[in-house]
């Protein structure tokens, strides 16, 4: 008998049943995103594929959405109605660029941003929703200018895209196969240098591949954007996660299952895709034009 107690003894412990339930919970959370992140791509590629007011529409609701979000997390949700205005002239603002009207769109989104500002005087919360402001403004215009220029925009839109999208599954997958040190420890303390560099290494790649089937035929120049575009990115997503950090805020919303907020997915691709625009209107440097002209 006490053989017999001291083997039962001996036996390793069950694993608590909590653990157990927590496969199911996890298992359900990553159908949620999977399914959210099919939705969505569906959703942005028949409106990027049909354009005209339907692209339009999606990108000024994401952009109404995207400031409200901001303005909530740094604190700029009172008074509503000032909060309202300023997400209205932001509405206002793209409807106006979609109209072909960007020579009024510009004074009044810099005029609401001022408006923040001054505020901020009084407010200091709204000095952030004055950024918050040009933040969703720049890549909501670059969207809407890019695919208004019709069909030869389309290509610009998903080498932009693809680049943000290969930064992010390269980074995130070297991240986790290498390891090593911290990119920025105080602010996300998940991302690596090696992730970094993976996504940059990938970024590359797509770029490379996409300028062979697109026959654009200046390699060098869509290289060096892709880099460029890519290191973007990368910063918007740390800029951004930063921003919550100084806030205290995990999740920009919770409108997207799984997912978040709307600025939680566009963080990388927001900031990738306003140096684009930039880079396009300033036609510099040289191999940045050269490779627009070899797209559009």
């Amino acid at each position: 008998m006490e053989m017999s107690a001291v083997a039962d003894n001996a036996l390793p412990e069950p694993a608590p049943d909590r653990d157990r339930s927590a496969l199911p919970r996890q298992s359900s959370e990553l159908s949620r995103r999977v399914i959210s992140a099919i939705v969505m791509a569906i959703i942005a590629i028949a409106a990027l594929s049909i354009g005209g007011w339907i692209f339009a529409l999606l990108v000024i609701v994401l952009a109404a959405i995207g400031l409200w979000e901001w303005t909530g997390i740094c604190g700029a949700a009172d008074p509503l109605w000032l909060r309202t205005g300023l997400v209205a002239a932001l509405v206002l603002g793209l409807v106006m660029t979609h109209a072909g009207n960007l020579v009024f769109a510009l004074p009044l989104l810099a005029g609401a941003a001022a408006l923040a500002l001054t505020i901020a005087c009084v407010r200091r919360a709204y000095g952030w929703a004055a950024l918050g402001i040009v933040y969703v403004a720049i890549p909501s215009i670059a969207l809407i200018t890019f695919r208004q220029a019709g069909e030869d925009g389309l290509p610009v839109i998903i080498f932009v895209a693809l680049i943000v999208w290969a930064t992010d599954i390269a980074a995130y997958f070297g991240g986790r196969s290498f390891g090593g040190p911290k990119l920025w420890p105080l602010v996300s303390p998940k991302k690596t240098w090696s992730g970094a560099a993976s996504g940059l290494i990938g970024a590359i790649i797509v770029a490379l591949i996409f300028t062979v089937i697109a026959g654009a035929g200046n390699w060098l120049a869509a290289l060096l954007l892709a880099i460029l575009l890519s290191i973007g990115a990368q910063a918007g997503d740390l800029a951004e996660s930063a921003f919550k950090r100084r806030f205290g805020v995990k999740d920009s919303g919770s409108i997207i299952p799984g997912h978040g907020g709307v600025l939680d997915r566009v963080d990388g691709l927001y900031v990738a895709l306003a140096l684009a625009w930039l880079l396009a209107i300033m036609h510099a440097p040289l191999f940045v034009a050269a490779f627009y002209e070899s797209l559009l």
